[in-house]
């Protein structure tokens, strides 16, 4: 009997200890109430000296069990190992940049990288061919042709009769100009700039600079419906009281001084003028730019 008792509890024993750690405890309470149990029921065979060796092979027991419950209680209460705490665990995927990553940048602000635009020339003459009126009343057409040359764009006077309107009483106005001028140059650049009254305000003298600036440094010549007289920058004298048609070439000092090509004289067929003086010729009249 004795025999089958220490059998039974060593092979308890060693079922707890193959067990998981967290169940060593109640193993261990089991293993102990078991042999309770059987010291109990032995008692009542009247062998005594059996009973006390029985009672001391289950005290010299508990201590182990208890060690082997600390044990497994202390593994239980230990945190698992982490993948980063790992010594051969890899990164993550997601920790690692990609080798395809690229840094963002910036998109670049367009106001800050896009460059100025440039300043035109102090001075310009563009390369014409003059040619003189050949009748008193077409000089609205000469003065379109000769403008036109400015351009590149080679036309006769009498082509651009039809297009002006123009007969024997002349060109009507710096409208008939402009739309002859658009039918000949590509995208139709010219408009039409009136000065209504009978001089020029500082305004409009600005703007007539900036005007013939613009059209001659793109290569465009510009022409002038002038009427009265005034006086070139070397003094010459020029008067068409009736009303007349000017083709400007070229201009120097930012524009303040504009290159007249006139088909009237063939004698001058050209001459310098402040655009201070050309914009009160226009006066009443306008231009086309």
């Amino acid at each position: 009997m004795e025999e089958h008792v220490k059998h039974h509890l060593n092979r308890k024993l060693r079922r707890l200890v193959t067990e998981r750690p967290y169940q060593i405890v109640a193993g261990s309470a089991a293993a102990l109430v078991l042999a309770g149990g059987v010291s109990v029921a032995l008692t009542g065979t009247g062998d005594a000296p059996a009973q006390q060796e029985r009672a001391s092979a289950v005290t010299e027991l508990a201590p182990r069990l208890g060690e082997v419950a600390s044990r497994g209680e202390a593994q239980a209460a230990a945190p698992a190992p982490s993948q980063s705490d790992s010594p051969s665990a890899s990164p993550s995927p997601s920790a690692s940049p990609s080798p395809s990553a690229k840094p963002s940048t910036a998109k670049a602000n367009p106001d800050v990288t896009r460059k100025p635009k440039p300043k035109p020339p102090s001075s310009k003459i563009l390369n014409y061919n003059y040619e003189a009126q050949t009748d008193y009343w077409n000089c609205g057409p000469a003065a379109v042709r000769n403008a036109l040359s400015a351009s590149g764009i080679e036309t006769t006077q009498d082509a651009m009769v039809a297009p002006l309107n123009a007969g024997m009483n002349g060109t009507d106005s710096a409208e008939d100009t402009t739309r002859g001028l658009n039918q000949m140059v590509k995208g139709s650049p010219y408009r039409t700039h009136v000065i209504p009254g009978q001089a020029a305000t500082p305004a409009q003298m600005d703007q007539l600079q900036a005007d013939l600036v613009k059209a001659i440094s793109h290569r465009r010549g510009v022409v002038v419906n002038i009427a009265g007289s005034a006086t070139d920058t070397d003094g010459g004298w020029h008067s068409f009281p009736g009303g007349h048609y000017i083709a400007v070439v070229g201009y120097k000092n930012n524009g303040r001084t504009a290159l007249i090509a006139d088909s009237a004289n063939p004698a001058m067929p050209s001459y310098w003028i402040t655009t201070i003086d050309l914009a009160n010729w226009a006066a009443t009249r306008g231009y086309s730019a």
